[in-house]
Protein backbone atom coordinates (compact mmCIF):
# COMPACT_ATOMS: atom_id res chain seq x y z
CA UNK A 1 0.00 0.00 0.00
CA UNK A 2 1.37 3.71 -0.62
CA UNK A 3 0.84 6.51 1.82
CA UNK A 4 -1.12 8.34 -0.61
CA UNK A 5 -3.82 11.24 1.08
CA UNK A 6 -6.72 9.85 -1.92
CA UNK A 7 -6.07 6.59 -0.80
CA UNK A 8 -4.25 4.00 1.34
CA UNK A 9 -3.97 1.62 -1.71
CA UNK A 10 -2.08 1.26 -4.79
CA UNK A 11 -3.83 0.97 -8.13
CA UNK A 12 -3.49 -2.92 -8.14
CA UNK A 13 -4.93 -3.29 -5.24
CA UNK A 14 -7.86 -1.03 -5.99
CA UNK A 15 -8.03 -2.58 -10.15
CA UNK A 16 -8.80 -5.98 -7.23
CA UNK A 17 -10.93 -4.44 -4.97
CA UNK A 18 -13.36 -3.13 -8.37
CA UNK A 19 -13.01 -6.10 -9.86
CA UNK A 20 -14.60 -7.64 -6.67
CA UNK A 21 -16.86 -4.89 -5.67
CA UNK A 22 -14.90 -3.55 -2.49
CA UNK A 23 -13.59 -0.40 -3.68
CA UNK A 24 -16.21 1.91 -2.60
CA UNK A 25 -17.12 -0.76 0.09
CA UNK A 26 -13.54 0.21 1.74
CA UNK A 27 -12.91 3.65 0.73
CA UNK A 28 -13.71 4.86 3.82
CA UNK A 29 -12.96 2.55 6.60
CA UNK A 30 -9.75 2.26 5.03
CA UNK A 31 -8.84 5.64 5.35
CA UNK A 32 -9.82 5.61 9.37
CA UNK A 33 -7.97 2.61 10.67
CA UNK A 34 -4.80 2.63 8.51
CA UNK A 35 -2.54 5.11 10.01
CA UNK A 36 0.71 6.74 9.35
CA UNK A 37 1.63 6.13 12.98
CA UNK A 38 1.57 3.36 15.79
CA UNK A 39 -1.44 4.07 18.37
CA UNK A 40 -0.74 3.42 21.71
CA UNK A 41 -2.33 -0.34 21.73
CA UNK A 42 -0.40 -1.28 18.92
CA UNK A 43 2.49 0.21 20.90
CA UNK A 44 2.24 -2.15 23.26
CA UNK A 45 1.48 -5.21 21.60
CA UNK A 46 4.65 -5.17 19.61
CA UNK A 47 6.50 -5.28 23.30
CA UNK A 48 4.88 -7.88 24.33
CA UNK A 49 6.11 -10.35 21.40
CA UNK A 50 8.79 -12.97 21.10
CA UNK A 51 8.88 -12.76 17.57
CA UNK A 52 7.69 -10.60 14.76
CA UNK A 53 7.82 -11.48 11.33
CA UNK A 54 9.64 -9.42 8.52
CA UNK A 55 9.29 -8.76 4.79
CA UNK A 56 11.94 -7.12 3.31
CA UNK A 57 13.41 -6.74 -0.78
CA UNK A 58 16.74 -7.68 -1.97
CA UNK A 59 19.16 -6.17 -4.40
CA UNK A 60 17.31 -8.28 -7.62
CA UNK A 61 14.18 -7.21 -5.99
CA UNK A 62 13.48 -10.62 -4.71
CA UNK A 63 11.31 -10.21 -1.51
CA UNK A 64 11.99 -12.75 1.33
CA UNK A 65 10.00 -13.42 4.57
CA UNK A 66 12.12 -13.32 7.70
CA UNK A 67 11.57 -13.80 11.33
CA UNK A 68 13.09 -12.05 14.18
CA UNK A 69 12.52 -13.11 17.66
CA UNK A 70 13.55 -12.71 21.05
CA UNK A 71 12.40 -12.09 25.23
CA UNK A 72 9.44 -9.70 24.69
CA UNK A 73 10.63 -6.40 24.63
CA UNK A 74 13.25 -6.72 21.83
CA UNK A 75 10.47 -4.76 19.74
CA UNK A 76 9.22 -1.68 20.84
CA UNK A 77 8.05 1.79 19.80
CA UNK A 78 9.91 4.71 21.31
CA UNK A 79 7.65 6.85 20.16
CA UNK A 80 4.21 6.64 17.80
CA UNK A 81 6.66 7.00 14.25
CA UNK A 82 8.86 4.00 14.76
CA UNK A 83 9.54 0.93 16.26
CA UNK A 84 13.05 -0.49 17.05
CA UNK A 85 14.03 -3.50 16.65
CA UNK A 86 16.65 -5.10 18.75
CA UNK A 87 18.15 -8.27 17.35
CA UNK A 88 20.46 -8.32 14.89
CA UNK A 89 19.84 -10.98 11.73
CA UNK A 90 21.77 -14.21 11.47
CA UNK A 91 24.52 -13.16 8.78
CA UNK A 92 23.28 -15.78 6.34
CA UNK A 93 19.60 -14.51 6.74
CA UNK A 94 19.04 -12.18 3.50
CA UNK A 95 17.84 -9.54 6.19
CA UNK A 96 20.98 -8.61 6.98
CA UNK A 97 21.90 -7.09 3.71
CA UNK A 98 18.58 -5.91 3.05
CA UNK A 99 18.19 -3.79 5.97
CA UNK A 100 20.25 -0.72 4.60
CA UNK A 101 18.98 2.84 5.65
CA UNK A 102 16.69 3.80 3.21
CA UNK A 103 15.33 0.25 2.33
CA UNK A 104 11.54 -0.84 2.62
CA UNK A 105 10.51 -3.50 5.07
CA UNK A 106 7.47 -4.63 6.45
CA UNK A 107 6.54 -6.31 9.96
CA UNK A 108 4.21 -8.30 10.57
CA UNK A 109 3.36 -8.45 14.70
CA UNK A 110 1.17 -11.86 15.55
CA UNK A 111 0.22 -13.23 18.87
CA UNK A 112 -0.95 -16.87 18.52
CA UNK A 113 -2.19 -17.12 21.52
CA UNK A 114 -4.82 -14.60 21.43
CA UNK A 115 -5.07 -14.27 17.28
CA UNK A 116 -3.79 -10.82 17.76
CA UNK A 117 -2.22 -9.45 14.69
CA UNK A 118 -0.87 -6.16 13.51
CA UNK A 119 0.87 -4.75 10.45
CA UNK A 120 3.16 -2.14 9.95
CA UNK A 121 4.67 -1.30 6.54
CA UNK A 122 7.60 1.22 6.87
CA UNK A 123 11.20 2.45 6.12
CA UNK A 124 14.64 1.58 7.63
CA UNK A 125 16.12 4.64 9.29
CA UNK A 126 18.95 3.71 11.14
CA UNK A 127 20.92 0.00 11.62
CA UNK A 128 23.80 -1.00 14.05
CA UNK A 129 24.71 -3.54 15.97
CA UNK A 130 21.94 -4.44 18.38
CA UNK A 131 19.23 -3.88 15.74
CA UNK A 132 17.60 -1.43 13.67
CA UNK A 133 14.80 1.20 13.67
CA UNK A 134 11.96 1.75 11.33
CA UNK A 135 10.11 4.51 10.96
CA UNK A 136 6.20 4.02 10.22
CA UNK A 137 4.82 4.48 6.92
CA UNK A 138 1.08 2.62 7.59
CA UNK A 139 0.09 0.51 10.06
CA UNK A 140 -3.10 -1.13 10.85
CA UNK A 141 -4.91 -4.07 12.87
CA UNK A 142 -5.79 -7.03 11.14
CA UNK A 143 -8.64 -9.65 11.75
CA UNK A 144 -8.45 -12.91 13.41
CA UNK A 145 -8.92 -15.11 10.45
CA UNK A 146 -6.97 -18.52 10.34
CA UNK A 147 -4.67 -17.82 13.17
CA UNK A 148 -3.85 -20.87 15.03
CA UNK A 149 -3.79 -20.62 18.52
CA UNK A 150 0.17 -21.57 20.41
CA UNK A 151 1.10 -21.30 23.30
CA UNK A 152 5.59 -20.85 23.65
CA UNK A 153 8.12 -21.47 26.43
CA UNK A 154 11.60 -20.02 26.08
CA UNK A 155 14.40 -22.92 25.70
CA UNK A 156 17.14 -20.42 24.81
CA UNK A 157 18.17 -16.86 24.58
CA UNK A 158 20.23 -17.07 21.54
CA UNK A 159 19.99 -20.10 19.22
CA UNK A 160 23.08 -20.65 17.02
CA UNK A 161 21.19 -22.59 14.25
CA UNK A 162 22.37 -24.70 11.41
CA UNK A 163 22.15 -23.19 8.06
CA UNK A 164 21.35 -25.31 4.73
CA UNK A 165 21.12 -23.35 1.58
CA UNK A 166 19.88 -24.58 -2.05
CA UNK A 167 17.63 -25.07 -4.72
CA UNK A 168 15.34 -27.36 -4.12
CA UNK A 169 13.20 -28.37 -1.19
CA UNK A 170 15.04 -31.40 0.66
CA UNK A 171 12.98 -33.98 2.81
CA UNK A 172 13.46 -32.38 5.87
CA UNK A 173 11.38 -29.17 4.25
CA UNK A 174 8.90 -31.10 2.62
CA UNK A 175 7.92 -32.64 5.62
CA UNK A 176 7.85 -29.01 7.28
CA UNK A 177 5.45 -28.01 4.31
CA UNK A 178 3.45 -31.09 4.49
CA UNK A 179 2.57 -30.47 8.73
CA UNK A 180 2.53 -26.86 8.04
CA UNK A 181 -0.65 -25.12 9.27
CA UNK A 182 1.06 -21.52 9.34
CA UNK A 183 3.22 -19.33 6.72
CA UNK A 184 3.93 -16.06 5.80
CA UNK A 185 4.27 -14.58 2.60
CA UNK A 186 6.51 -11.38 1.92
CA UNK A 187 5.42 -9.35 -1.40
CA UNK A 188 6.38 -5.72 -2.48
CA UNK A 189 5.46 -3.33 -5.14
CA UNK A 190 8.88 -1.85 -6.21
CA UNK A 191 7.71 1.44 -8.17
CA UNK A 192 4.69 3.88 -8.82
CA UNK A 193 5.11 6.48 -12.25
CA UNK A 194 7.37 8.70 -10.55
CA UNK A 195 9.67 5.84 -9.23
CA UNK A 196 9.00 6.40 -5.97
CA UNK A 197 8.54 2.64 -4.21
CA UNK A 198 5.58 1.50 -2.86
CA UNK A 199 7.52 -0.94 -0.58
CA UNK A 200 7.57 -4.42 1.23
CA UNK A 201 4.48 -6.18 2.62
CA UNK A 202 4.37 -9.88 4.78
CA UNK A 203 1.16 -11.61 5.28
CA UNK A 204 -0.46 -14.35 7.26
CA UNK A 205 -1.72 -17.57 5.74
CA UNK A 206 -3.35 -20.50 7.76
CA UNK A 207 -5.31 -23.45 6.80
CA UNK A 208 -5.50 -27.35 8.19
CA UNK A 209 -2.45 -29.15 7.60
CA UNK A 210 -2.36 -30.54 4.38
CA UNK A 211 -3.42 -26.65 3.00
CA UNK A 212 0.08 -26.55 0.74
CA UNK A 213 0.18 -28.85 -2.07
CA UNK A 214 3.78 -30.05 -3.25
CA UNK A 215 4.24 -30.72 -6.85
CA UNK A 216 8.34 -31.17 -7.57
CA UNK A 217 9.28 -27.62 -7.83
CA UNK A 218 5.98 -25.59 -7.25
CA UNK A 219 3.80 -24.97 -4.04
CA UNK A 220 -0.11 -24.30 -4.71
CA UNK A 221 -2.03 -22.69 -1.84
CA UNK A 222 -5.61 -21.53 -1.32
CA UNK A 223 -6.43 -18.07 -1.03
CA UNK A 224 -9.72 -17.91 1.44
CA UNK A 225 -11.81 -15.41 1.59
CA UNK A 226 -9.64 -12.41 3.68
CA UNK A 227 -10.27 -8.29 4.03
CA UNK A 228 -10.92 -7.67 0.39
CA UNK A 229 -7.54 -5.55 0.57
CA UNK A 230 -5.87 -7.40 -1.75
CA UNK A 231 -2.31 -6.67 -0.55
CA UNK A 232 -0.45 -9.59 -1.30
CA UNK A 233 -2.39 -10.41 -4.28
CA UNK A 234 -2.06 -6.71 -5.76
CA UNK A 235 1.40 -6.79 -5.11
CA UNK A 236 2.23 -10.02 -7.12
CA UNK A 237 0.19 -8.13 -10.27
CA UNK A 238 3.07 -5.90 -10.29
CA UNK A 239 5.99 -7.82 -9.28
CA UNK A 240 4.93 -11.45 -9.20
CA UNK A 241 7.68 -12.58 -6.90
CA UNK A 242 7.46 -13.57 -3.56
CA UNK A 243 9.20 -14.74 -0.25
CA UNK A 244 7.32 -17.44 2.09
CA UNK A 245 8.70 -19.02 5.48
CA UNK A 246 7.68 -21.83 7.37
CA UNK A 247 8.09 -22.07 11.08
CA UNK A 248 8.47 -25.01 12.56
CA UNK A 249 7.27 -24.44 16.33
CA UNK A 250 7.67 -28.00 17.65
CA UNK A 251 11.38 -27.92 16.89
CA UNK A 252 12.57 -24.12 16.34
CA UNK A 253 13.28 -25.29 12.60
CA UNK A 254 12.79 -21.64 10.26
CA UNK A 255 12.51 -22.51 6.38
CA UNK A 256 12.35 -19.53 3.90
CA UNK A 257 11.64 -19.92 0.48
CA UNK A 258 12.14 -17.36 -2.46
CA UNK A 259 9.92 -17.94 -5.27
CA UNK A 260 7.98 -16.45 -8.13
CA UNK A 261 4.22 -16.45 -7.92
CA UNK A 262 1.08 -16.48 -10.31
CA UNK A 263 -2.59 -16.53 -9.16
CA UNK A 264 -5.40 -19.49 -10.77
CA UNK A 265 -8.22 -16.89 -10.43
CA UNK A 266 -10.79 -19.97 -11.27
CA UNK A 267 -11.80 -23.48 -12.92
CA UNK A 268 -11.87 -27.01 -11.79
CA UNK A 269 -9.01 -26.40 -9.58
CA UNK A 270 -9.85 -23.81 -7.52
CA UNK A 271 -13.33 -25.28 -6.99
CA UNK A 272 -11.82 -28.62 -5.99
CA UNK A 273 -10.81 -27.01 -2.39
CA UNK A 274 -13.05 -26.63 -0.19
CA UNK A 275 -13.48 -22.66 0.95
CA UNK A 276 -10.51 -21.28 -1.79
CA UNK A 277 -11.61 -18.40 -3.55
CA UNK A 278 -8.63 -18.86 -5.86
CA UNK A 279 -4.89 -20.07 -5.59
CA UNK A 280 -1.39 -19.00 -5.50
CA UNK A 281 1.33 -21.15 -7.46
CA UNK A 282 4.27 -20.62 -6.30
CA UNK A 283 7.70 -21.63 -8.63
CA UNK A 284 10.90 -22.65 -6.08
CA UNK A 285 14.14 -21.07 -6.61
CA UNK A 286 16.03 -20.96 -3.63
CA UNK A 287 15.60 -22.38 -0.45
CA UNK A 288 17.33 -21.63 2.92
CA UNK A 289 16.50 -23.77 6.19
CA UNK A 290 17.79 -22.98 9.84
CA UNK A 291 17.77 -25.65 12.09
CA UNK A 292 16.58 -25.08 15.38
CA UNK A 293 16.75 -21.58 15.17
CA UNK A 294 13.83 -20.05 17.30
CA UNK A 295 14.47 -19.63 20.89
CA UNK A 296 11.38 -20.64 21.89
CA UNK A 297 8.81 -24.05 21.07
CA UNK A 298 5.07 -25.10 21.24
CA UNK A 299 4.00 -28.14 22.89
CA UNK A 300 2.47 -29.07 19.72
CA UNK A 301 -1.24 -28.71 21.13
CA UNK A 302 -2.58 -26.17 18.45
CA UNK A 303 -6.00 -24.61 19.22
CA UNK A 304 -7.44 -24.79 15.36
CA UNK A 305 -8.98 -21.24 13.73
CA UNK A 306 -12.52 -21.69 13.57
CA UNK A 307 -12.94 -20.75 10.07
CA UNK A 308 -11.04 -24.02 9.30
CA UNK A 309 -14.28 -25.61 9.60
CA UNK A 310 -14.93 -24.68 6.35
CA UNK A 311 -11.64 -25.56 4.64
CA UNK A 312 -10.09 -28.37 2.90
CA UNK A 313 -7.06 -30.11 2.05
CA UNK A 314 -5.85 -31.25 -0.68
CA UNK A 315 -7.00 -34.55 0.40
CA UNK A 316 -10.29 -34.42 0.80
Amino acid sequence: MTPEASSPFHPAELALQERFGRRKILAAPARRFIRHHLIQQHREFFEQLPFVVVGSVDSTGQPWASIASGVPGFAHSPDAQHIRIDVAPHPEDPLATNLAEGSPVALLGIELETRRRNRLNGTVTARDALGWTVAVNQSYGNCPQYIQGRDFHFVRPFPSPGVIKGTSLSADDKSSIARADTFFIATSNPHRDDGESYGADISHRGGRPGFVRIDAATLTVPDFIGNFFFNTIGNLQVNPRAGLLFPVFTTGDVLMLATSASVIWDGDEVRSFEGAQRLLRFHIEATLRFNAALPFRSDGNVDYAPELAHTGTWTR
